[in-house]
Order: structure tokens, then C-alpha cells, then sequence
């Protein structure tokens, strides 16, 4: 037999996280209140000091995902699922609920001035740099991702 010297290139790999935090919540506005709080909680521990833009921008961007996923995602009995990420240059939060059918739109649609809800992704479409969503790997449901390059300031990330 003789060996081939053609090399087979690696999947290019997203940068490794610096920081992770993931944690089940139940799927009532108490959990999405939690999670909120959980997230300004380890950013602040992350060097992202609480009352900074990244920290502020990202908790609410936190609190839009889980409320959704409370109110549009929820499964009697299904709890939903938060990941906190952060790289060297971008911190990121996803938001897994078991609910397949209800899919986030790509495009937010504007909503009347009178309206009493319906701007959550609105923010989070205007405030994160990228968002999307994927499909749950090997189970029902969906997850709803936002990232945010939050810009360079004195502090660094512990």
C-alpha cells in the first residue's frame, strides 16, 4: 500500500469559549426572571461589570429569549434551557424550548405604536450583532441564539 500525502483540511471550529454557563429553568415567568438575573450575574463576573453596555445589552437581550421561550415556547412539563458563551470577542446566549412549530420569523415585522407586546425580538434583532435559530439536534424544538461584539473597553475579561 502506499501512503497518500494529500492532506484532508479540518473543519474550520468556532473560537473556543473562555467562559461558559448553561443551566435548565422552569418554563414560568419566575424561570425567565432567574435566568435574566443569572446572566447579568455571570457577566459581571466575567469582567462585563453590570451597569456596562455588553452587560446591560445582553441581560436584556437574555430576558427577550427567555420570555419568549415562556410564552410562545412552552410544553406543560418542558422546562427551557439558557447557554452563556463568552470568546475573546463575543459573548453569546441561546435559548432551547421544546416547542417545533412556533419558529421565530427571520424578518421581525414592525408592530403598531397601540400594541401591548410583540417588540421583543424587535429589540433583539436591533441590539444583537447576529441572531438566529436552529433546530434542536435529536429532539423537538428549537433554539433561539443572539451574539453581541460588545466594543473594547478598560476592563478585561477575568
Amino acid at each position: 500500500m502506499e501512503s497518500s500525502d494529500t492532506a484532508i483540511a479540518p473543519t474550520p471550529q468556532p473560537p473556543a469559549a473562555l467562559h461558559e454557563f448553561a443551566m435548565c429553568f422552569t418554563s414560568t415567568p419566575r424561570g425567565a426572571r432567574l435566568a435574566r438575573r443569572l446572566v447579568s450575574h455571570r457577566l459581571d463576573q466575567w469582567g462585563y461589570v453590570y451597569d456596562s453596555a455588553a452587560n446591560e445589552t445582553l441581560t436584556l437581550i437574555a430576558a427577550e429569549l427567555a420570555a419568549n421561550a415562556v410564552r410562545h415556547g412552552h410544553v406543560p412539563g418542558r422546562d427551557f434551557h439558557l447557554r452563556l458563551t463568552a470568546t475573546s470577542d463575543t459573548l453569546r446566549v441561546e435559548v432551547t424550548d421544546t416547542r417545533t412549530e412556533r419558529v421565530p420569523p427571520r424578518s421581525v415585522p414592525e408592530v403598531p405604536g397601540d400594541a401591548e407586546s410583540g417588540r421583543g425580538l424587535l429589540l433583539v434583532a436591533r441590539l444583537a450583532t447576529r441572531w438566529g435559530t436552529d433546530p434542536r439536534p435529536a429532539a423537538p424544538g428549537k433554539t433561539v441564539w443572539a451574539e453581541l461584539t460588545p466594543r473594547r473597553s478598560g476592563t478585561a475579561m477575568r
